[in-house]
C-alpha cells in the first residue's frame, strides 16, 4: 500500500506536479480530438506547418511586450491564412506550399529571436516544459482547449464528412470553405493551447498519435475520437507520474508513450484485420 502511495499520491502532493498533471490532460484530450480529423484529412503536415510557424510570433509579442501566446496564436493564424490562400489561387501542390509557409516563417523566427535579447528559452519553446507551467498559464490553456474542444465535438458530424468526402459535403450544402478555414483556426488554437507544455516539436507528434491508435482501434468515428482520448489520457497520465520517478523530461515521456500505444494499436489491428479476412474467406 505504501508502495501504491509512492507510486501514485507522492507525486500530486507538489503543486508544480498537480499543475504539470492538469495541463497535460487538458492538451492531450483537444489535441486527440483534433488529431482525429488530422488523421482522417491527411493534414499531419499542416500540423507541423503552423507549430513551426508560431516562432516569429513569438519573438514579435517579445518585442512588443504582448504575451507570447497571443503572438504565437497571430502567427499561426497568419500561417492558416497564407496556405490556405496560394493553395487556392496557385498551381503548388498543398505539401509544396506548407513546406515553403512553414520553413520561411521558422527561419524568420530564428532570424529574430538570435537578434533580440529574451529570456524566452529556445529549448523551453521547442520541447516545452511542462513542469514550469503558472497559474496563469494553467488558466490559458484551460480556456484555449475548452473552447477547441466544445467546438470540435459540437460540429463533428459537419468536420467528419468535410475531411473525409469534401466534395459530398459541399452538395448537400455544407459551407466547404468555411469549415476548411475554421479547421485551420482550431488547429492554430490548439497548437497555442499546447505551446508551453509540449512546445513545438512534440506538439507534433500529440496531435497524430491519438488519432492513429484510434483509426487502427476502432470502427466508427466515434468510438476512434474516444479511443484518442482514452489513449492520450493514459499516456499524458503516466508520462507525468513516471517522469517525476525517474528525473525525466514530461513531455517528450508522454510522446514515447504514445507512440508505444501505437505500436500496440498497430499490432491488434493487424490480428483484426487477419481475423476479418479469414471470416471472409470462410463464410
Amino acid at each position: 500500500m505504501d508502495s501504491l502511495y509512492t507510486l501514485l499520491v507522492e507525486p500530486l502532493t507538489y503543486d508544480f506536479m498537480q499543475r504539470a498533471l492538469l495541463v497535460s490532460l487538458l492538451i492531450g484530450v483537444v489535441c486527440s480530438v483534433f488529431s482525429c480529423f488530422l488523421v482522417l484529412k491527411g493534414w499531419s503536415l499542416m500540423g507541423d506547418a503552423i507549430s513551426h510557424a508560431i516562432l516569429p510570433g513569438l519573438a514579435a509579442a517579445f518585442v512588443f511586450g504582448i504575451p507570447l501566446l497571443l503572438g504565437a496564436l497571430i502567427a499561426a493564424l497568419i500561417c492558416a491564412f497564407l496556405t490556405g490562400f496560394l493553395k487556392d489561387h496557385s498551381r503548388v501542390k498543398e505539401d509544396a506550399v506548407m513546406g515553403i509557409v512553414f520553413s520561411g516563417m521558422f527561419a524568420l523566427g530564428l532570424v529574430m529571436l538570435t537578434k533580440i535579447e529574451t529570456d524566452v528559452h529556445l529549448l523551453h519553446i521547442l520541447f516545452g516544459n511542462v513542469l514550469g507551467i503558472s497559474r496563469t498559464d494553467l488558466v490559458q490553456t484551460a480556456v484555449i482547449a475548452s473552447i477547441c474542444t466544445i467546438i470540435m465535438v459540437i460540429k463533428r458530424r459537419d468536420l467528419m464528412l468535410f475531411c473525409f468526402d469534401p466534395v459530398h459535403a459541399g452538395v448537400i450544402g455544407l459551407p466547404v470553405a468555411l469549415l476548411s478555414f475554421g479547421l485551420l483556426v482550431l488547429l492554430a488554437m490548439t497548437i497555442v493551447a499546447a505551446l508551453k507544455a509540449a512546445g513545438i516539436i512534440l506538439v507534433i507528434a500529440m496531435l497524430i498519435a491519438p488519432g492513429a491508435i484510434g483509426f487502427l482501434s476502432a470502427r466508427s468515428f466515434d468510438g476512434m475520437m474516444m479511443i484518442a482520448v482514452m489513449a492520450s489520457v493514459v499516456s499524458c497520465i503516466a508520462g507525468t507520474i513516471i517522469s517525476f520517478h525517474i528525473d525525466a523530461a514530461t513531455a517528450p515521456l508522454i510522446v514515447v508513450i504514445q507512440a508505444a500505444l501505437f505500436m500496440i494499436a498497430l499490432a491488434f489491428g493487424k490480428r483484426i484485420k487477419q481475423h476479418d479476412d479469414q471470416a471472409i474467406a470462410t463464410g
